[in-house]
């Protein structure tokens, strides 16, 4: 065989090759998967992760802990699911690409200061667009999370608190 022809059959095995990788690259709703697990939406959108036993059988349905911010009121994660009562499943994929990069909703609420929005603006657009993706394409799940509460409000069930480091020492020591 000459130079040539083992070239040739060299640049067709890479072309081959190339083309079997884009093949088998991910689907966008496979890569919002993997973005919003390295990403870590499950922290604080699945329910009972905070406390330590994650329901995965309900996974992105929202928290049943919240956030309590001083002067901003309590948060929960809220449902991700395509539930239309409870859920995204009234929103548009960009209103959800909206919401993730620039912390407004549909309905002109800013997202709670606890999402990390202003790290997700920096989402390249496919990325974006394959979170939505993703959210769109999981099992509806019906589960209505408490709140938000006002800073005057009274919250339901489990908060956590996120205090100035003066006010926390401030606070009862257990067992005293």
């Amino acid at each position: 065989m000459s130079r040539i022809e083992i070239r040739r059959i060299l640049v067709g095995a890479v072309f081959l090759a190339a083309s079997a990788g884009t093949a088998a690259a991910e689907t966008q709703v496979e890569r919002g998967r993997y973005l919003t697990t390295v990403g870590g939406c499950h922290d604080c959108h699945t329910p009972g992760n905070l406390l330590g036993k994650p329901d995965f059988t309900k996974a992105l349905s929202g928290s049943e802990v919240a956030f309590a911010m001083p002067g901003l009121g309590v948060f929960a994660g809220p449902n991700l699911t395509p539930d239309k009562e409870t859920g995204l499943g009234s929103w548009t994929s960009q209103q959800i690409v909206t919401a993730i990069t620039t912390g407004a909703r549909p309905d002109g609420r800013m997202l709670a200061p606890i999402m990390p929005w202003q790290s997700l603006s920096k989402l390249t657009k496919p990325d974006a667009l394959a979170i939505a993706a993703y959210l769109k394409s999981l099992p509806p799940v019906k589960n209505k999370v408490a709140g938000p509460f006002g800073p005057s409000e009274k919250p339901t069930g489990f908060v956590m608190a996120i205090l100035p480091a003066e006010v926390y020492a401030g606070l009862p020591q257990p067992g005293k």
